[in-house]
């Protein structure tokens, strides 16, 4: 809070007067990216397409803001109005593909970490391995998330 307060030329209690502490502002921060995503509904009403399109803008969200990528994954995502807010429009459109309950609120969890987490393997170098392998360029990994996605949704919305 020091640093940010000096980069920002203000005493640090100032700070204080808009955040309660720094676990605060972290949170702020992260849901505040999150109104980037876009949650708009598909037109052909889909539900499956809609989680698609949904979850596709929050890997991009995230691959756009790679250094907070690590701060989702500590914080185990974010929760403030605008990620309750998502979450909100996850679980109409797992309504709409006919999961509701338990089931949709543990579907909106795996569908969250395996966005986040794919997110983060994205964004961070590996570490060098010893027979020198390339890593997989952006647009492999992007393509490695849809397909997935595809998979996570076709299994989630499948009949029980």
């Amino acid at each position: 809070m020091r640093a940010l307060a000096e980069r920002l030329d203000v005493a640090p209690n100032a700070l204080y007067a808009h955040v309660a502490s720094k676990t605060s502002l972290i949170d702020d921060v992260l849901d505040d990216i999150l109104a980037e995503v876009e949650a708009s509904a598909p037109d052909d009403g889909d539900p499956r397409a809609g989680l698609h399109a949904l979850m596709s803008s929050s890997y991009e969200v995230l691959i756009a803001h790679r250094d907070l990528v690590p701060l989702y994954l500590a914080r185990q995502g974010a929760r403030g109005p605008h990620a309750q807010r998502l979450g909100q429009i996850v679980l109409g459109q797992l309504a709409d593909a006919g999961v509701s309950g338990t089931s949709a609120h543990e579907a909106l969890r795996v569908l969250i970490v395996y966005t986040i987490g794919f997110a983060a393997f994205a964004t961070r170098p590996p570490i060098a391995a010893a027979d020198n392998a390339v890593p997989p360029a952006a647009e492999e990994l992007r393509s490695n998330f849809d397909e997935g996605l595809r998979w996570l949704l076709t299994g989630i919305t499948a009949p029980a």
